[in-house]
């Protein structure tokens, strides 16, 4: 990504300009701290070492399963307003009945009767609803926080999910994370952006926009500290030894231009020599390289989707 005089912004080799006005850039400066909050939640943080226990996985699709449901039936109910119509893509985005089938994989036939909303999911959903019912445009940050954020780091969080849990190759259980309808994941997300950069929209909506995603993120976040809490008391399962490798392992000599985190998180930025030495690194500890791809599709997911 590069500025030219401060006032347009040129993304990747697209074509693709941004002005600093438009909604997807004000997303982007406006919700960076509630992203650094997120990507550094114990939990998230777990997850991507291939820390999952089982339980907390069938739980936290539970608890998408709710939110999505209500995020998708006010879209429905919407689908007309000015300002969803042209970001209603159900066909490509909607997740609601691939979550419905990874909670059977998971639950058996009778996985309705097995769940419940949680209390920390609850005040995520209620909001969704109210929002729906009485200021519809603001259905655009909980859409754009949660849509964005899966297809920018979903299939890396898949792989994680799928070898730490040994789950089948064939994709059962992790449905939430395939993007059937949509081939080009870059493509669609920079269709998105555009159309969600031409809505009508005046100043002080935007920055309502902006203050609701920020409200989003800290409703993922208190799924994440419930599941969090929850874990302390379940039983820890098996994990593949060597799956993860411990950050003071691979920093050995304490020097940080050699932290691959932190080579990840420079490399994200688009600097092309921590690029570089992101990918030796990865030739270096062969164990890292789902962690550390993770990390990146964490950065991508939480701090960059508008790059890509």
């Amino acid at each position: 990504m590069s500025r030219k005089g401060g006032a347009r912004i040129v993304v990747d080799d697209d074509d693709e300009f941004l002005s600093p006005t438009d909604l997807s850039e004000l997303l982007a400066d406006g919700t960076k701290e509630s992203h650094d909050k997120a990507e550094n939640c114990q939990f998230v943080k777990d997850f991507l070492r291939g820390h999952i226990k089982r339980e907390l996985f069938k739980r936290g699709t539970a608890a998408l399963y709710f939110v999505y449901t209500a995020m998708e039936e006010e879209i429905e109910k919407n689908k007309d307003h000015p300002h969803i119509a042209p970001i209603y893509f159900p066909v490509e985005l909607h997740r609601s009945e691939a979550l419905a089938r990874d909670l059977e994989y998971f639950y058996g036939e009778d996985w309705e009767n097995q769940i419940s909303m949680s209390v920390g999911t609850k005040p995520y959903v209620e909001r969704i609803r109210e929002v729906g019912e009485k200021d519809p445009v603001l259905l655009v940050a909980h859409s754009y926080t949660r849509y964005m954020g899966d297809l920018s780091g979903g299939q890396i969080l898949k792989k994680v999910a799928q070898r730490a849990l040994k789950l089948p190759s064939t994709g059962e259980g992790l449905n939430f994370y395939q993007f059937e309808g949509i081939h080009s994941h870059k493509g669609f997300k920079q269709l998105y952006r555009s159309r969600m950069n031409e809505l009508d929209l005046d100043v002080e909506t935007k920055q309502r926009i902006v203050n609701e995603s920020n409200r989003a993120f800290g409703f993922n976040m208190m799924v994440f500290s419930e599941l969090e809490e929850i874990g302390k008391n379940i039983q820890e399962e098996f994990q593949d030894p060597g799956f993860g490798h411990s950050h003071a392992e691979v920093m050995q000599g304490g020097d940080i231009n050699k932290c691959p985190y932190y080579a990840a998180k420079m490399a994200a930025s688009g600097n092309p020599t921590y690029a570089l030495q992101l990918a030796t690194m990865l030739v270096r500890y062969p164990p890292c390289q789902v962690l550390l791809a993770a990390w990146v599709a964490l950065l991508a997911g939480f701090t960059a989707w508008y790059v890509f």
